[in-house]
C-alpha cells in the first residue's frame, strides 16, 4: 500500500489526527517503546524563527469564536430567556437551530466557523454547530458542556491528503421532554448533527472550552496546511498548543507541519510529544512511522505499523481508507475489494456504499453502482447528504 499523508483536523470534519500504538494494558511509556523522551518544555518545540510571518497574521480569539452578534443576543433575549423552565428553553434553542423557518442550519463538513459566522451563513459542521449551540445556550442561562465522542477512526480525503476526523457535540444538563434532534439519558439532552452518532452508544467524555478552542484552531490550521499556507498553519497550531497543551492532536499537527517544511528532527519530537499527551493516538503513530520510513529506519517503522494494523483491522473505516487510497492511485478493482470488506464488517454505514458506487461506476458497472448508491440513500438520514446522493444517482448512465 502506498502511503498518503495523514492530517489530524476536528471533527465531521471536526478534527484531524494520526495513529496510536500502545494497548490499554501496556504500562510502558511511549518514550521507552518508541525511542527517546520528547521534550516537555513547550518552548523547545515552538519555533517562531522558522515562520517569521506568522506573528503578524490575525486569527480568531477565543472570545471571537464564541461571541454572539446583536441579532443573536436579541434572539436569546426575546425568544429563549423568557422561558422559565430549562426544558422549554432547550426546546426553543433546538427549534431555532434546526427549524428552517428560523436559523435552519445545513450540514457542511468544511464549515469551520465561529458562532456568528455559523448563525449568519446557516451552515455548520459538528464543531461549528457545537460552538454556536454552546454560545446560545450559555447566554440563555442553560447548563451546557462539550463532549468528545469516541467514534471509530474515520478518514475523509482532501486532494492528496487523508484527514482523520473526530466528533464533538453538546450536552445540556437538567432538562426533560425529548425532541427529535436529541439523544436522551436521564435528564440530559445532547445536541448533535449526526443521527448515526445519536443512535450509537459511543463512549463520550467531557472536554472544556479551551480544548474545543484548540480543536477549532486545529481545523483551521489543517485547512491552511492543505493549502500550503505554512505560516498561517503554524499560527493556528501554536495557538492551539498554548491554549490546551494537553490536547495531543495539536502537537501531532505541528509535527506534520515541521515534516512538510523539511524539519524532520522537530517533526519527530513533536510526534513524540503528542504521544506523551495521548499514548493511544493511532494517527500520530502512523505519521511517526511514515517519518521513520522516509529516514530508512525500517525496523522502528515496521514495529509501529504492525501494532497499528492490529488495532485497525476490525475498523470498517480503515478498509474504506485503503479503498480510497487504491482508487486515488488508479486501482478501482482493489478499491472495490476493500469497500466490500468494510461493508462485511458493518453494512449500516452509508458512506461505504457511496464509495463502492463510485468505484463500480468507474469500472463501467453502472447497474451495480446504482444499487449501491440506492443502498446509501436508504441508510443515510441526513437530508443534505440525501440530496447529494440523489443528484449523483440521476447523473449516472442509464
Amino acid at each position: 500500500m502506498s502511503r498518503l499523508n495523514y492530517l489530524p483536523l476536528y471533527k465531521s470534519v471536526c478534527v484531524l489526527s494520526i495513529t496510536a500504538l500502545l494497548t490499554a494494558c501496556n504500562a510502558t511509556s511511549p518514550s521507552n517503546s518508541l525511542g527517546h523522551q520528547a521534550p516537555l518544555d513547550n518552548e523547545l518545540l515552538l519555533k517562531d524563527e522558522l515562520f517569521l510571518e506568522a506573528s503578524a497574521l490575525d486569527i480568531e480569539s477565543q472570545t471571537e469564536i464564541f461571541a454572539l452578534s446583536d441579532e443573536m443576543k436579541s434572539l436569546v433575549a426575546t425568544e429563549i430567556r423568557p422561558e422559565r423552565k430549562p426544558h422549554k428553553k432547550a426546546k426553543k434553542l433546538l427549534t431555532h437551530i434546526f427549524d428552517s423557518n428560523n436559523v435552519g442550519l445545513a450540514y457542511q463538513s468544511h464549515a469551520n466557523l465561529t458562532a456568528i459566522e455559523t448563525f449568519n451563513s446557516q451552515r455548520a459542521n459538528c464543531m461549528s454547530l457545537t460552538i454556536m449551540a454552546f454560545a446560545l445556550a450559555e447566554a440563555s442561562g442553560l447548563d451546557a458542556s462539550f463532549q468528545d465522542v469516541q467514534i471509530p477512526e474515520y478518514w475523509v480525503r482532501n486532494g492528496e491528503y487523508n484527514l482523520l476526523t473526530g466528533h464533538v457535540n453538546l450536552k445540556i444538563h437538567n432538562v426533560k421532554n425529548p425532541s427529535v434532534q436529541t439523544v436522551w439519558g436521564s435528564k440530559n439532552l445532547e445536541i448533535d448533527f449526526d443521527p448515526f452518532i445519536r443512535k450509537k452508544n459511543f463512549p463520550k467524555h467531557k472536554i472544556d472550552k479551551n480544548t474545543v478552542t484548540a480543536m477549532f484552531y486545529n481545523n483551521k490550521g489543517a485547512q491552511s496546511l492543505v493549502a500550503r499556507e505554512y505560516s498561517q498553519a503554524y499560527r493556528y497550531f501554536k495557538t492551539a498548543v498554548l491554549v490546551a497543551p494537553k490536547y495531543g492532536a495539536s502537537w501531532g499537527n505541528l509535527g506534520i507541519l515541521y515534516r512538510f517544511t523539511g524539519h524532520n528532527e522537530l517533526a519527530e519530537d513533536a510526534y513524540r510529544q503528542a504521544l506523551l499527551v495521548d499514548p493511544r493516538s493511532l494517527n500520530t503513530m502512523n505519521n511517526l512511522a511514515l517519518l521513520l520510513e522516509r529516514q530508512k529506519r525500517y525496523d522502528e517503522s515496521r514495529q509501529i505499523d504492525s501494532a497499528i494494523i492490529k488495532q485497525r483491522i476490525k475498523n470498517p473505516y480503515y478498509h474504506a481508507l485503503l479503498a480510497d487510497e487504491a482508487f486515488y492511485n488508479g486501482n478501482p478493482e482493489s478499491a472495490e475489494r476493500h469497500y466490500n470488506r468494510a461493508i462485511k464488517i458493518n453494512g449500516k454505514i452509508h458512506e461505504l456504499y457511496y464509495g463502492l458506487a463510485k468505484v463500480l461506476n468507474a469500472q463501467g458497472k453502472h447497474k451495480q453502482a446504482k444499487r449501491a448508491l440506492k443502498k446509501a440513500i436508504n441508510i443515510n438520514k441526513l437530508p443534505d447528504i440525501e440530496r447529494q446522493y440523489i443528484a449523483k444517482l440521476n447523473l449516472m448512465p442509464k
